[in-house]
């Protein structure tokens, strides 16, 4: 029975690829991409950089300066590979998009929920796991007294409401912004095919970039927030 379950399966997705949406076979495939990358260059690594691995050193110093600027070096460094590999595919996924046959995994708004919501969890673990009972003084503002406590509970509502709204935000943020992207790329091209396409490919390539790193550089934020001590 289990076989024919899986048979029919099979069939649905060859006789309707919806079955399988194409922002998540394009998610996949820039998975795929970027794990075939980072064995071909633990393979060939060299103590002097060339290339492709020259191109991801770049980004990983890039990413690692940022963690340990905004978090501190211990949980920077601790939180690096999450964040350099978040800057990475989402980078991988929007300059797919450029690609002329490809989509553009990020202009969907599942896929960055996916990305976003795993980020919110982590830094409210991560905050809990730091401070203890303690993390609850990051919900009630700067003035924890008595006579300040209607002003703390109105604090923590707001900052409740305002951390909630933080994956939203991130979903949103990079879903207009490429989606727009792809818009704007496609009515340029056809008012002007001869003159702007490589004009285009350098806008969106800017944009993709500017992208993923807002994406990275609010994670960190969050992260570095939630790890702090309140103030």
């Amino acid at each position: 029975m289990a076989a024919g379950i899986e048979e029919k399966l099979l069939m649905d997705i060859i006789i309707n690829p919806e079955v399988i949406p194409h922002y998540v076979s394009y998610a996949f495939l820039a998975s795929a991409i970027l794990i075939v990358v980072a064995l071909v260059i633990r393979k060939s690594a060299k103590l002097v950089p060339t290339g492709i691995q020259n191109f991801v050193e770049i980004i990983a110093e890039t990413m690692l300066k940022l963690s340990e600027d905004t978090i501190g070096h211990h949980w920077g460094r601790t939180f690096f590979p999450l964040i350099s590999t978040i800057f990475i595919f989402i980078l991988t996924c929007n300059m797919m998009g450029l690609i002329p046959g490809f989509d553009c995994p990020t202009a969907n708004i599942n896929t960055n929920a996916a990305m976003a919501v795993p980020v919110f969890l982590i830094y409210q673990f991560y905050g809990l796991r730091i401070h203890g009972i303690k993390y609850i003084n990051h919900y009630l503002g700067p003035m924890r007294s008595l006579p300040a406590l209607p002003l703390m509970i109105m604090m923590f509502f707001i900052e409740l409401i305002g951390h909630f709204v933080r994956p939203v935000t991130l979903t949103i943020r990079l879903f207009g912004n490429m989606t727009a992207k792809h818009m704007l790329l496609f009515v340029l091209g056809l008012m002007v095919p001869a003159v702007i396409p490589v004009l285009i490919l350098v806008l969106g390539l800017l944009v993709s970039v500017i992208q993923a790193y807002v994406f990275a550089l609010l994670t960190t934020a969050y992260i570095a927030g939630a790890v702090e001590e309140a103030h």
